[in-house]
């Protein structure tokens, strides 16, 4: 066993020594990988094993981090065969077919464990299996194009496959950013505080991911004296993920019960006339337009933690047809809508009492967040709301 394992030694440095000494710092190589490859087993390792509330609605938490552990093990055992083996250097286009089959599966481990936490019904059985097949395909594939296509042919092929790849890497992203719009969407028509801003590292995540998988693509293409820096450009990437999972788990059981309650009247309130077209005012739109001027009137909208479902409730109609009317008379979703009115409300409170503090003004006018107040504030008056109040008071 030990003279099998100096021999392969002495043929990876054998195949090292093969190829021109200025074409790779093979130092900062193996540094790269070493660091790289130590990061992803530990994230992994966090993944698969890291405790969480033993709750039942955090099940789908841990599956898709379970599914990021498995991502991330898959993209450690590549890092591996490229550290220990020295494949890179030995057999550079089996290395790089390696490479486009690894990113295959990852691309569809990443996408499913991000889409589950959106959408708890998205991994099924069947799902499973579709993509699992089309990894065997292109996996296949690109032995068939290894072994039997030569030279220019060969070359040929890495570049379909690699194409093949970027397609497929954006085709799964369309669904996530997809996923991730209709969530925010029903965050925005349903709930007054601004609950997508919790899910918002998705987005970036992916956007980045999409980046950075384009880039895996093209970099596995790179001169050896330079591709220490496809190595390294993963490690800020597996940190903002590690990073985002942990924060997310502070508030995840707080998302999942809007999405379950969310799911649960998504049917049972459905109707067709709220469907009707713009042209047509439903029959309903008085009734509403009368309860909630009365509603508005009284001020209910400072409630703290004010939902769709329970104003509809408060006016005994449908959470649709009010949310229909709120779309077609103001033209803005259910969040947007409460904001206008918490902020007017909050305007009204720094110019009547000048002594109030805006972290009082931002929790009288129903505000949980002071930087969400600020930020909403600063966004329609162009600035803060202590700038304002003083411009106001100077102007009287």
């Amino acid at each position: 066993m030990f003279h099998n394992s100096e021999s392969h030694k002495n043929l990876v440095i054998l195949a090292r020594q093969s190829r021109k000494p200025e074409t790779m710092d093979y130092t900062i190589y193996e540094c790269s990988l070493g660091i790289a490859l130590v990061l992803m087993l530990f994230f992994a390792a966090y993944f698969l094993a890291a405790k969480t509330p033993d709750k039942p609605i955090f099940a789908n938490y841990i599956r898709s981090r379970r599914i990021m552990g498995v991502a991330l093990l898959t993209l450690s055992a590549n890092y591996s065969v490229h550290l220990f083996c020295g494949l890179r250097f030995s057999h550079p286009d089996a290395a790089i077919l390696m490479n486009l089959s690894t990113y295959f599966l990852s691309y569809w481990l990443f996408s499913s464990a991000l889409t589950a936490l959106l959408d708890r019904h998205y991994l099924t059985r069947q799902r499973f299996l579709r993509h699992l097949l089309y990894w065997l395909s292109f996996t296949v594939l690109s032995g068939v194009i290894l072994i039997v296509l030569p030279g220019f042919k060969q070359h040929v092929g890495l570049i379909v496959m690699a194409l093949w790849l970027l397609a497929y890497g954006i085709y799964l992203a369309r669904k996530l950013i997809m996923t991730y719009r209709r969530a925010v969407r029903l965050f925005d028509d349903t709930q007054s505080e601004h609950i997508a801003a919790y899910i918002r590292w998705m987005s970036v995540f992916t956007w980045w991911a999409v980046i950075y998988g384009v880039s895996c693509g093209l970099l596995t293409f790179l001169p050896d004296r330079l591709v220490f820096l496809w190595i390294l450009s993963s490690i800020p990437f597996y940190i903002y993920l590690y990073w985002s999972y942990m924060n997310y788990l502070l508030c995840y059981e707080q998302v999942e019960n809007i999405l379950e309650g969310i799911t649960r009247t998504e049917t049972s309130d459905s109707d067709p006339e709220a469907e009707e077209t713009p042209h047509d005012t439903p029959t309903y739109h008085a009734t509403i337009e009368k309860q909630l001027n009365a509603w508005v009137g009284m001020d209910r909208y400072t409630s703290p933690g004010l939902t769709i479902e329970e104003l509809a409730g408060t006016l005994h109609t449908n959470r649709t047809y009010l949310s229909a009317y709120i779309k077609s008379t103001y033209h803005v979703s259910f969040r947007e809508w409460i904001a206008e009115l918490r902020i007017g409300y909050a305007k009204q409170m720094l110019m009547r009492h000048p002594d109030m503090t805006v972290s009082a003004v931002s929790e009288a006018s129903g505000f949980l967040s002071l930087s969400y107040f600020t930020k909403i504030f600063t966004e329609k008056e162009g600035c803060s709301p202590s700038r304002w109040r003083k411009a106001r008071i100077l102007d009287c």
